[in-house]
């Protein structure tokens, strides 16, 4: 058996893209077909995710966040409006709200599956409200139906942020298909890839009409003609070829990111102070990140010191994101007690679908040697 000695130096990356199948001949294809911007691997990979998805229409984009400001055009969301966000997750809708004269909003979240709920967003909704934007951290799925009901409620709209979260369920329903509206990144971190690019899912012929208006300045049938003052937020035919490839090994895929998270989950157990993100019973996650919470009695010198001491063998990590509070030179957000906690003991491990199950138990005793030594 390989050497697992958590002394012994590593190269082990938090993420690296994986070809699986045709990648190199989709875009060598697309590239002498001459559409490299424009071209039918766009319409492809849209009617791929769909039919993946379940949703009766998807919308590519240049990358996910381009998806969630699509999306908010599409919506509606104007200056002066609230839209509530997580305190703890990735910030990209939170941020296009600012760019578009709204304002985030931010609602705690669970200490278990660290996403937000129902009650959370109840706290602070107020008239100027819009709208809610849940996402879906790490490959967890939010509570979506009391979400929705509460939303229904008060006349809100829901978006989902689905960016971490294709191939997911929620009581057997796709995340980023279960509201209205949802978006999805294909980053070359995430469980399908593109390098960059995105995409909206809905069920709304209007708000697919209006995605695709915005999505490409605004231009609908008289060429040069400008019906909205729209952006550029398309995908280019190359970008989609590599999409389509990935999209068609979907399968293994997902079995190869269910190896990686059941294996870390198996050896985590063993380590005292770790605490894996909870997934309900209703929710079927596809693992994006394997993320844990670090207990500091059990790390007393804190989650950074416990990524510098897995720097020093090899093992590439991230820490847990950033609560909105810690961030005042952007946002006005108020301390959000578990989003706090979250953001300072929360260390996401290497989680490519392509790490070996040697290289996991290398990991997890690194990991548990850095709590030992204080």
């Amino acid at each position: 058996m390989a050497d697992a000695s958590p002394r012994r130096r590593r190269n082990i990356r938090w993420a690296e893209p994986k070809y699986w199948g045709n990648e190199e001949a989709y875009v060598l294809e697309a590239l002498r077909s001459s559409w490299i911007s424009g071209g039918e691997f766009i319409e492809r990979l849209e009617a791929a995710v769909a039919d993946y998805c379940g949703s009766p229409h998807v919308v590519a984009t240049s990358n996910g966040t381009t998806a969630i400001h699509a999306a908010f055009l599409a919506l509606g969301v104007a200056p002066g409006d609230e839209i509530i966000v997580p305190a703890f997750g990735f910030m990209a809708a939170a941020n296009i709200a600012l760019h578009m004269g709204a304002t985030p909003v931010f609602a705690d979240v669970d200490p278990d599956s660290w996403c937000v709920t129902a009650d959370a967003v109840a706290r602070v909704i107020t008239p100027r409200c819009r709208g809610v934007v849940p996402v879906h951290s790490y490959g967890n799925v939010c509570d979506m139906q009391p979400i929705l009901d509460l939303a229904e409620a008060r006349g809100l709209w829901v978006l989902e942020d689905a960016a971490e979260a294709l191939g997911s369920t929620y009581r057997g329903r796709q995340a980023g298909t279960i509201a209205e509206i949802g978006t999805f990144s294909f980053h070359a971190t995430k469980t399908i890839t593109t390098g960059e690019g995105g995409a909206v899912a809905t069920r709304s012929d209007k708000l697919r009409d209006l995605m695709q208006l915005y999505r490409s300045h605004g231009v609908k049938s008289r060429r040069y003609w400008h019906d909205v003052a729209g952006h550029n937020f398309r995908l280019t035919n190359l970008q989609a070829a590599i999409g389509c490839a990935q999209m068609e090994q979907i399968g293994p895929i997902r079995r190869e990111r269910e190896r990686v998270f059941q294996r870390y989950a198996s050896a985590l157990a063993a380590i005292p102070g770790v605490v894996l993100q909870h997934f309900a019973d209703d929710v079927q996650a596809l693992v994006w990140a394997v993320a844990l919470r670090l207990e500091p009695d059990a790390f007393p010198g804190g989650r950074d010191a416990v990524m510098a001491r897995l720097a020093e063998r090899g093992i590439e990590t991230r820490p847990g994101f950033y609560a909105a509070s810690e961030m005042p030179h952007l946002y006005s957000a108020p301390d959000t007690e578990i989003a706090t906690m979250l953001g300072r003991n929360v260390v996401s491990l290497p989680s490519s679908p392509t790490v070996t199950d040697e290289e996991i138990d290398f990991i997890v005793a690194a990991l548990a040697e850095s709590g030992r030594s204080g």
